[in-house]
């Protein structure tokens, strides 16, 4: 177990500089054993106690001091039952967990889909997929962590609703930032 102060969703990227040497130890076992390892979303509005199950995608850098950066996967998402300070004869903390089992591989409907278009055209990014999950989405929007917990303690229409909301903000802070550059000049 790793607590942070990041929440991943599931399908999503997310880079790591690991340092600590029980962490370090976390990540020689992640590497050489091939096992996944949770990131307990530290923060207080998380009174659920959720995290993110990920796996190790590739390290990217390691550093003569030990350090190193990575690059993590998550996979899952769970609700942690107890946290234990040091796991088994481990360095790092471990825990008692309940595997939510999140189907990343469920669309989104036509309608979101393809405000999701819109939105990644306005962006400038044109080459993606067409079918979308609604965690993809999620992702996308950079949605805060207390966002993120909200989002995903919804079922899949009110997701899916949430969404569309979040993408018709951003989308309409695109259209102001687009409006105020044609109001400022530099001198």
């Amino acid at each position: 177990m790793f607590p942070l102060s990041v929440f991943p969703l599931p399908g999503e990227l997310v880079p790591l500089h690991i340092f600590e040497p029980r962490y370090r130890q976390l990540l020689l076992d992640a590497e050489t054993r091939d096992i996944s390892f949770g990131i307990y979303f530290n923060h207080i509005s998380n009174v659920d106690k959720l995290g993110s199950s990920v796996t190790l995608e590739s390290i990217i850098k390691r550093y003569p001091g030990g350090e190193s950066d990575i690059i993590v996967k998550c996979t899952d998402l769970f609700e942690m039952n107890t946290l234990f300070r040091t796991y088994r004869d481990k360095l790092y903390p471990g825990g008692e967990v309940r595997f939510w089992n999140v189907d990343i591989t469920q669309m989104v409907d036509k309608k979101l889909a393809e405000a999701f278009v819109a939105y990644l055209s306005m962006i400038n990014i044109v080459r993606h997929d067409r079918d979308f999950s609604a965690f993809h989405i999620a992702t996308e929007l950079g949605l805060d962590g207390d966002e993120r917990l909200k989002f995903v303690r919804l079922d899949q229409q009110k997701k899916e609703s949430f969404l569309l909301t979040r993408l018709k903000y951003q989308e309409k802070l695109l259209d102001q930032a687009d409006k105020a550059k044609d109001i400022f000049h530099l001198n």
